[in-house]
């Protein structure tokens, strides 16, 4: 029998053609992802540092980035705890329209932003049929941040939903009867049974839901209002510098935003790791 030698970081195999392959994939990834990468944080350089300091301490960016990262935080927590139950209904549940309603889970993924923005907005407007309600008591969600977590709860609630729902598909139920043949009490069940099953799975669909919900444009523009310091999110900023033809500051919001997610998604993916060797999946 012959033996398979590790060489370098090479995992041994039987199957050839390891080098053409790697070499493919490092290819694809420095030109899809590696080199625009350099390219925006060489041009962000190119402005120099006191202009980079300058862009990036700004109040209105710094209002820009603390309202696309809260909102886009807010909407990632609504969308996992609503995404569950969405979820939990669509497996455990049989009712008349249920092919619909699990097809309409992935509408946000078909509609175009800009048509999700302007209906949201029709809809959350102060004369909207949802928007009526909250302005009798002087609140308003078009137009103002609240506006903006509504439209990134839109677009993020599919990635929770799609995330737990195959766990919970292929999750014994006898497990769940168990427990109650114990003793145990369905809120005790959920919480002991059911949700340290399904954690890692709602912790991707988190993940997901924050990732798509911090770059989210089409759909916010039309229900933020847009206001300066207020309402304003990090990629319109960037648009509105760009427009203005300074390539070097939009790429240093650009870059700001890319440094934030990348530690902010570092940080849940450890935690997600962390969960995982503590259940026993890995």
């Amino acid at each position: 029998m012959s033996m398979l030698v590790k060489t370098g970081f090479r995992q041994p195999s039987i199957l050839p053609g390891f080098g053409l392959s790697f070499g493919v994939i490092i290819t694809a990834l420095s030109l899809v992802v590696l080199l625009p990468l350099a390219a925006l944080f060489l041009k962000a350089a190119s402005a120099g540092p006191s202009e980079i300091i300058a862009i990036a301490s700004s109040p209105r960016t710094l209002a820009a980035l603390r309202l696309s990262f809260g909102a886009a935080f807010i909407a990632a927590i609504v969308s996992s705890i609503f995404g569950l139950l969405i979820a939990w209904v669509l497996v455990r549940y049989d009712f008349p329209g249920h092919r619909f309603v699990d097809a309409a889970v992935d509408l946000p993924f078909a509609l175009p932003t800009a048509v999700a923005g302007i209906a949201l907005t029709a809809l959350w407007a102060g004369n909207g049929w949802l928007g009526t309600w909250p302005a009798q008591y002087g609140i308003k969600i078009a137009y103002t941040p609240a506006g903006v977590v509504v439209a990134l709860i839109f677009v993020s609630l599919p990635f929770v939903v799609r995330s737990v729902q195959p766990v919970l598909a292929d999750a014994q139920q006898d497990v769940e009867e168990a427990a109650a043949l114990l003793g145990a009490s369905r809120l005790r069940a959920v919480f002991g049974v059911i949700l340290p099953n399904v954690w890692p799975a709602l912790l991707t669909g988190f993940t997901l839901a924050f990732a798509r919900a911090i770059g989210e444009y089409g759909s916010v523009i039309f229900i933020a209002g847009n206001i300066p310091m207020v309402s304003e999110v990090a990629p319109l900023l960037i648009v509105i510098r760009l427009e203005q033809f300074d390539y070097a500051g939009a790429a240093i919001v650009a870059a700001l935003m890319l440094i934030a997610s990348f530690v902010l998604l570092i940080c849940i993916n450890t935690v997600q790791s962390w969960s995982r060797r503590k259940l026993g999946y890995v």
